[in-house]
């Protein structure tokens, strides 16, 4: 082969492999370009699911949850605070003493509102328009306080129930910014207030709750400690902001049928004086006479009196230094439903039998009484004595006054 050939061959196999290695180049780039990054996973959605009082007692002040919806799998689940059981090692005791112990569940939103709805109790949703990150940290608090070893909680009525479990938990998600907007701001409610228009469909639970919350229960508190009641967190929640409204409008999800709390309780001053007057005028009245008709009746009623007041006042005391029912303490209803009525026993039961006698140290029990219930009346002009209780003042001091004149020899 001659030279010039050799050269020519030698030129177009360089030619070729150049075309090789360019070929090779060119789709080694073009498929670095062609694939597309992982994509982030969609971050959950939030909502606040808010349920209307029930029938049983337990279930007048509402209830909530968080609803956590998970786009990838089309999962929906509901975070619930509010879980009891009767049946738990020394529910009772500890329920008297101000133990109790309540816990976290998980379930599917489906069932929960299919429960509801059976209940004919009003669902109301708000959807939160929290940022990725927020709704992740959320959910990852969540799963942590499901786990069996953090799902038990101090339950307490008023600081840490079924709502404000939930209201502490979107308050960690949003970096404290719920605690910011609504501390501080109030419309003048109390405990006691609140726990009283929320019991009022139930009356004899709702003076029985009344009788026995001291002053603790009449601090005025702002939006954030009345969080306790789930239609206040919702209407916090509706008023929130996170870079723009925090929820969307409330979507009702099913209609309630049971009858809803009033916006205030009963003002019970003018009937409870009324009553007070018109029974300590009659038993006084009664005890004019030494005849079996009147003397009976009238020492009937003392015997039953006393004896509710002197139990009552022993319950009191129990609540104050026998338990953790922090709102119970110091009660000035002890003034009214004094321990020392139980003392006054035996001599209303001799006078029912018709011994009629004069009772120099009954009649000194008696009036010691009433010198209590007064001074529970007169403590009402001091600043020290806040408790929210003149409406039993003046029940129980006609009354008082009325079995002490009468508590004598017939």
């Amino acid at each position: 082969m001659s030279a010039p050939r050799r050269a020519a061959r030698a030129l177009a196999g360089a030619l070729a492999l150049l075309l090789l290695v360019a070929f090779r180049l060119a789709h080694a780039k073009g498929g670095d370009v062609a694939t597309p990054p992982a994509a982030a996973p969609a971050a959950p959605e939030i909502s606040l699911l808010t349920i209307g009082p029930g029938e049983i007692f337990f279930e007048r002040f509402g209830h909530n949850a968080i609803v956590v919806r998970d786009p990838a799998n089309g999962s929906a689940i509901a975070y619930n605070y509010g879980i009891f059981d009767f049946a738990q090692q020394d529910f009772l005791l500890n329920f008297a003493r101000g133990r109790m112990r309540y816990r976290m569940a998980l379930d599917d939103l489906a069932d929960d509102l299919e429960m509801y709805r059976d209940e004919h109790r009003e669902i109301v949703e708000q959807r939160l328009a929290l940022t990725p990150e927020q709704a992740r940290t959320l959910v990852d608090f969540l799963e942590w306080n499901a786990r069996p070893e953090n799902a038990q909680y101090r339950y307490d009525y008023f600081e840490a129930n079924c709502s404000t479990r939930v209201r502490d938990a979107l308050d960690h998600a949003l970096g404290g910014a719920l605690h910011a907007q609504s501390e501080g701001r109030s419309r003048g409610y109390t405990y006691r207030l609140d726990a009283l228009r929320l019991m009022a469909p139930e009356p004899w639970l709702m003076l029985l709750i009344d009788l026995g919350l001291g002053p603790y229960a009449d601090q005025r508190i702002d939006y954030w400690q009345e969080s306790f009641v789930p239609a206040t967190l919702a209407d916090v929640v509706a008023g929130a902001s996170n870079g723009g409204a925090l929820a969307a409008p409330a979507v009702t999800l099913a209609r309630g049928e049971i009858e809803p709390s009033p916006i205030l309780p009963p003002d019970l001053r003018w009937p409870f004086l009324g009553l007070g007057i018109a029974l300590g005028a009659g038993l006084y009245l009664l005890g004019g006479s030494a005849r079996a008709s009147r003397r009976v009746p009238l020492a009937t009623f003392a015997l039953l009196f006393e004896l509710f007041c002197g139990i009552g006042g022993l319950l009191l005391l129990f609540l104050w230094f026998g338990t953790e029912h922090r709102s119970a303490w110091r009660n000035e209803n002890l003034l009214l439903l004094n321990p020392l009525c139980l003392a006054l026993l035996p001599a209303w039961f001799g006078i029912a039998r018709g011994r009629l006698r004069e009772r120099p140290r009954a009649r000194a029990i008696a009036w010691l009484v009433v010198v209590g219930a007064a001074l529970a009346l007169f403590s009402k002009i001091l600043p020290t004595f806040a408790q929210a209780n003149l409406h039993w003042i003046v029940l129980f001091l006609p009354i008082h006054l009325a079995l002490a004149l009468r508590l004598r020899r017939a």
